[in-house]
């Protein structure tokens, strides 16, 4: 790929990384950290639209540094020429020196003039650079309205390159390193040591000072005054004086201009986006518990309904019990079995019915048909009781007292979390949770009713397959048929046809009442038996099921937990979290591209 292709397809990456970022600021989220965020990035972006009318005007390189480091006597010797008052004790320079080349148009620089001690100089420097000579950061303590601090910090946004000049004395000053800092944020930076003729060469150690939080390609230890002195003499300035000469010259010439302005807008970008990213981690336990004690409450309501409903439709189980027994036999047929099932489940009715054949008089035939009545009605008044109960189920809501005291378990987590959901969010997320629940007691599965007699007929399905009928068949005639043959044998075997086929010399009497009483009393304690295991496995299938239902019900009565909107907010910060880490990746890895664009200048690490 050729270097203009590269560059073509860098610069559309580029575009496309900012209309991303553009699209991501346009998002608006009720969440501080977001907010701050996007705040800090409308203020990047606004200087898009600035570097592209700046895009061709020459790079604004200013002198920073302590009082009495030789910012302006530097100044004077890159022009070449004496044009800004120095001095090594005090501070010098308060109002702030541009120095700009007569052809060009301060007005679209960016700069307001009014701020400046402006001097146009046809001097080779300033062909392709604006030179301010800035005041010292380190002469007040506080930015007020008219200090030096004050105008220091209105001109670095301006700037492109900053030429960081110190001394053997000021280059671990605490003060001027903080300011550095904050300065050196979408600007690439120059290291300068001054008074080389007097001061050692410290730069060793001072480059290691630096290591921590910049990348430092190249010093500069030099004499300015020499260096002013050599071009009165008409000669070439020499040593490192030279070589930084060349650097401003040459290197940051017109081929320069884009690389430089574009890596430190990518520079400044990646740095608010990181303060984001730290900011946002700072906030997102807060949310995270927030979202867990959203999910808990929901659960922990949704496990009281359960139970509550578990416990109202159990109350008629028996009720249950006999439809699906009912069922059953419906769909079983008839068989030995089935006909148990059957006398079983009518045995109250079976029983009353012998009644009546001790009646011996109609006095007692009236009477017995009563008690039948009665029966009858009382079983009628059953199912409509368990109907209504069931009607009741689907306006089973929640308590207003519920919903505030879950509201006041969550008050402190909604401010810890940063989420701007003030009382009005919560009263409509109230309010829409009663109209939601009005809405369930109108349509609530249709019918509970029906919703029973659906899984009733679907249980009786799931135990009349053919499997399930000749294991019970199978079992149940296990004992018929051990009685019918022990019978047969006895009446057509050692009664009769041994005998008279001369197996036996006699015959074996016939088996006597002794034999068929305990026989019909063990076949009725078999029956019960068989026909206990398949009810008990008929009730436990009904119980599991109806605990299930009453699970559904209330993830029906509760499918968005108590807050909706709280829980979506919380979604949307973790999903807003996740973009910025993708756009903050994205900005990383372009930072790193253009890096090599300017490898001679140091900058701010990442």
């Amino acid at each position: 790929m050729t270097p203009e292709l590269q560059q073509l397809t860098l610069l559309t990456e580029i575009d496309d990384l900012l209309n991303r970022i553009r699209r991501w600021k346009q998002k608006e989220l009720p969440w501080e950290p977001a907010s701050a965020a996007r705040a800090l990035v409308a203020g990047v972006l606004s200087r898009v639209q600035s570097l592209r009318i700046r895009l061709e005007s020459p790079l604004v390189v200013a002198t920073f540094g302590g009082t009495g480091t030789g910012k302006s006597t530097l100044v004077n010797a890159l022009i070449g020429q004496e044009v800004t008052q120095t001095g090594r004790q005090r501070p010098t320079t308060t109002t702030p020196v541009l120095l700009v080349h007569p052809d060009f148009d301060l007005q679209g620089s960016g700069l307001d003039p009014h701020q400046f001690h402006v001097k146009r100089l046809d001097s080779p420097v300033l062909r392709d650079l604006i030179l301010i000579d800035c005041p010292d950061p380190d002469t007040s303590e506080a930015a007020e309205q008219g200090s030096n601090l004050a105008r220091l910090r209105s001109i670095l946004p301006h700037c492109d390159v900053l030429l960081y000049v110190s001394t053997q004395q000021k280059y671990r000053s605490a003060r001027i390193s903080e300011e550095l800092a904050d300065a050196a944020s979408g600007c690439r930076l120059v290291f300068v040591q001054s008074h080389a003729d007097q001061d050692s060469d410290i730069r060793s150690d001072w480059r290691t000072s630096l290591a921590a939080r910049y990348q430092v390609p190249d010093m500069f230890f030099i004499d300015s005054r020499r260096a002013i002195q050599e071009q009165a003499q008409g000669l070439r300035p020499t040593g490192d004086f030279g070589r930084l000469q060349e650097l401003l010259s040459s290197q940051l010439g017109v081929s320069r201009r884009v690389a430089v302005r574009r890596a430190n807008l990518i520079d400044l970008l990646e740095e608010v986006l990181s303060l984001s990213r730290t900011n946002y981690d700072e906030a997102l336990p807060g949310v995270r518990q927030l979202q867990q004690t959203l999910e808990d409450q929901q659960t922990e309501l949704k496990e009281r309904m359960s139970t509550t409903l578990r416990a109202e439709l159990l109350v008629n189980r028996n009720l249950w019990e006999r439809r699906l027994l009912g069922s059953v036999t419906d769909l079983w047929g008839f068989s030995p079995f089935s006909s148990v099932l059957r006398l079983y489940n009518g045995l109250g009715g079976f029983i009353a019915s012998l009644t009546f054949f001790r009646a011996a008089s109609s006095a007692q035939m009236a009477l017995i048909g009563a008690m039948q009545g009665a029966r009858w009605l009382r079983s009628r008044a059953e199912e409509q009781t368990a109907d209504a109960s069931l009607e009741k189920l689907s306006a089973f809501g929640i308590a207003d007292h519920q919903l505030q005291e879950a509201r006041v378990r969550i008050s402190g987590y909604i401010r810890s979390s940063g989420i701007e959901a003030g009382e009005s969010l919560q009263k409509r997320d109230l309010e829409e949770l009663r109209r939601q629940a009005s809405r369930i007691e109108k349509h609530f599965l249709g019918d509970a009713r029906q919703t029973i007699d659906q899984l009733i007929e679907r249980l009786a399905e799931q135990h009349t397959t053919p499997a399930d009928r000749w294991i019970f068949e199978l079992l149940f005639l296990v004992y018929p048929l051990f009685v019918t043959i022990r019978m047969g044998y006895n009446f057509f075997w050692s009664s009769f046809l041994a005998p008279v086929l001369g197996i036996t010399t006699q015959a074996a009497p016939l088996l006597t009442v002794d034999f068929y009483i305990p026989a019909i009393f063990f076949l009725i304690v078999w029956s019960a038996l068989v026909v206990l295991i398949f009810t008990q496995r008929l009730k436990r299938g009904l119980t599991e099921h109806i605990s299930q239902l009453a699970q559904q019900m209330a993830d029906t009565q509760l499918p968005e937990g108590l807050f909706p909107r709280l829980e979506q907010l919380c979604q949307d910060v973790l999903q807003e979290d996740r973009s910025l880490q993708d756009l903050s990746d994205r900005t990383s890895r372009f930072r790193r591209h253009l890096a090599d664009s300017t490898p001679f200048l140091g900058v701010r690490r990442s």
